[in-house]
């Protein structure tokens, strides 16, 4: 079905920011669509930065830097969603955005290829020494030996964190004639013949390569620390291309030094430069076979544009449709336009009640409601509504004076 005006509110006054040089195949999907204020940062923007640019904008493109806090959203006043292109959401107080009916979606997906490459590819290069042999090279020295270089084919890779990324590096891991284990705090069920562990311990006692996919929480914070580094297999490898806080690198330069973990692969750290070309410091910097790289393990062309698309994607059809499937803070709904009506989308505080004044308050008024969908989560309430044409304006004010009411929009 075809809605032919898709919006209520015009095209060309509808504000969207990009930062943090979000793909141009984000900004394609939008033009495509009509949409011309079209504002692209090249980076991040701190709080007093985004709170003067945020004050009139309407969707918010972010990746990982842009940390948007309770105060930048309280002054995000037209604010209706915030794309964040990248796979996690941590930088997003969503507490705050879901308090204020702001829809926050991400990409959990789309760059998972790029990473479990890098991850196979960086088991390959630790686990044949190809580190140090490529820095003698460069100083003219030709080491040319096989002592302490492997193959990947019959050693065991353990895979902290079964999600996406972890399936997909355990197929590969396979492919390659490797044996997997994973731990994973749910209950997943393996691909190929990987097999499940009941404890952490278990995996990396075990795995002569150890990665790990786990998100940035409470929980995982130093999740390997000097303890459970002493129960990692003699001569390991470790590669963390998760989260920064995951690993104490601290306790992991002692470890390799002392011999116990004979190689590492670190993409993220707890404390990253703001752009490019500023000063990085590690404890990990000038130890051998350790490779360290600026947090690129999905920034590959083909990840970016995907990321750009599927994000962009989930804006738009929230923006035209009241879509909210994949949203982290209002209940997800996914519901099809209804011809000939205009749509109202209703975010509400969760209270008893709601539903019942906005049936009995349009059916006092005589307002026809022709399509209803309703799904709340523990703090708020989110109803689409398919108004009769001829009285959609009128249902509009009414909606406004309901209890608890957020974020009232026509739609179209």
């Amino acid at each position: 079905m075809t809605i032919t005006n898709k919006t209520s509110y015009p095209k060309d006054k509808i504000k969207i920011l990009f930062l943090e040089n979000i793909s141009d195949a984000a900004i394609k999907v939008f033009r495509d669509e009509g949409y011309t204020d079209i504002k692209k940062v090249g980076g991040a923007l701190t709080e007093d930065q985004l709170i003067e640019e945020i004050k009139n904008v309407h969707l918010l493109g972010i990746r990982s830097k842009t940390q948007i806090t309770e105060k930048v959203i309280k002054h995000a006043t037209k604010l209706q969603a915030i794309g964040c292109f990248c796979i996690g959401t941590n930088q997003v107080n969503l507490q705050a955005a879901r308090k204020k009916g702001i829809v926050v979606f991400n990409a959990p997906y789309s760059n998972t290829r790029s990473v479990a490459e890098l991850v196979i590819g960086a088991s390959i290069i630790l686990i044949r020494k190809i580190l140090d042999k490529n820095a003698a090279a460069h100083k003219g020295v030709w080491q040319k030996d096989a002592k302490g270089s492997f193959e990947l084919r019959g050693k065991t890779l353990g895979i902290i964190g079964y999600g996406n990324i972890g399936l997909q590096v355990s197929v590969l891991a396979e492919a390659l004639g490797m044996k997997v284990l994973f731990y994973d705090t749910s209950t997943k069920l393996p691909l190929g013949n990987a097999v499940s562990k009941k404890s952490i311990k278990e995996v990396v006692g075990q795995s002569d390569i150890t990665t790990l996919h786990v998100p940035e929480t409470s929980q995982t914070k130093n999740l390997i620390n000097k303890t459970l580094l002493k129960h990692f297999k003699k001569g390991a490898i470790l590669i963390n291309y998760a989260r920064g806080e995951v690993v104490d690198l601290e306790a992991l330069k002692s470890s390799l030094l002392e011999g116990l973990i004979s190689g590492a692969a670190i993409d993220v750290f707890p404390l990253e430069p703001e752009k490019n070309g500023d000063v990085f410091t590690s404890p990990l910097q000038n130890i051998p076979n350790v490779l360290l790289s600026p947090h690129v393990g999905g920034s590959t062309e083909e990840a970016q544009f995907n990321i750009g698309e599927d994000v962009s994607a989930k804006l738009l059809q929230y923006l035209e449709m009241g879509v909210t499937y994949g949203s982290h803070t209002v209940p997800e709904i996914n519901l099809p336009p209804q011809e000939g009506t205009h749509r109202i989308l209703h975010i509400h505080a969760n209270v008893p009640g709601v539903l019942s004044e906005i049936n009995s308050t349009l059916s006092e008024h005589k307002i026809n409601i022709l399509g209803q969908y309703l799904k709340t989560n523990d703090e708020i309430g989110y109803v689409v509504l398919d108004i009769d044409k001829k009285l959609s304006k009128n249902a509009l004010d009414l909606l406004k004076q309901v209890k608890g009411s957020i974020k009232v929009r026509l739609l179209y």
